[in-house]
């Protein structure tokens, strides 16, 4: 019926399970499952697809190039970003920073021995990198924080990142919305992952929502790039001038 349609105008104001506590071994099979859906949804394009513009005119004697990836979760956008610059020749130092320890050591559990991505458990706000970071990056991450949170992390970034930051998160829609909660229970995700992912749609933002919050945190339309991606991706991108 109409009227028990979600309201996709304003975000809406619900928890997802992930941000509840819950035992390690229901974290793991949670995060093994997202991180299906983000392989099956292409979700790490967005980001490599800026790195590769990004790094483009880097000198090949160039520091390495250090990245933050904030709200790390499982590690996959991580792994992948140290997949994506063993291809292209890239030396990095990779940092996986989340709230949750466990979180950390399940991403650390499920990443090679051969690996140099370092796990670190901390609140953002809270975190003093031991280097200067050039890039900070987050998946998924924003859509759990209260606006406010929002503007103050932008901040953070800007404050932090020497030289450009990237935000990889939902776009909120209804088609998406409906689709996923097909797709998820045809394929069997987790109970989880099945609760979660309509809600963190609804949860996200559209265009207007970016560019308030980057105007409040000091950013303006020509600081910031904000672009859709298929399926259901909604990133903000800086690159700060050189």
């Amino acid at each position: 019926m109409l009227h028990d349609m979600p309201d996709f105008s304003h975000r809406a104001q619900l928890t997802e399970l992930m941000d509840e506590p819950c035992s390690r071994d229901v974290m793991r099979a949670y995060l093994c499952d997202l991180a299906k859906t983000n392989r099956w949804t292409m979700a790490y394009r967005p980001l490599l697809s800026w790195l590769d513009k990004l790094t483009a005119p880097l000198p090949s004697d160039a520091d390495p190039l250090r990245i933050l990836d904030v709200g790390s979760g499982y590690g996959d956008s991580l792994r992948r970003i140290e997949q994506w610059a063993k291809a292209r020749g890239v030396a990095v130092e990779l940092t996986g920073l989340d709230l949750n320890s466990d979180t950390t050591a399940i991403a650390e559990e499920a990443t090679p021995a051969s690996s140099h991505i370092q796990w670190v458990s901390s609140d953002v706000f809270a975190f003093t990198p031991q280097k200067p970071v050039h890039v900070v990056v987050s998946s998924l991450f924003t859509h759990h924080l209260v606006e406010a949170d929002i503007v103050r992390y932008l901040q953070w970034m800007e404050n932090h990142a020497q030289i450009g930051w990237f935000i990889n998160d939902l776009s909120r829609a209804a088609i998406p919305f409906h689709i996923f909660r097909i797709f998820s229970k045809l394929t069997g995700l987790h109970p989880y992952v099945q609760h979660d992912g309509p809600i963190s749609i609804r949860r996200s933002f559209v265009r207007a929502d970016w560019q308030r919050m980057c105007a409040a945190s000091g950013l303006t339309d020509r600081d910031v790039l904000i672009q859709g991606f298929k399926p259901a991706r909604l990133c903000v991108a800086r690159r700060k001038p050189r």
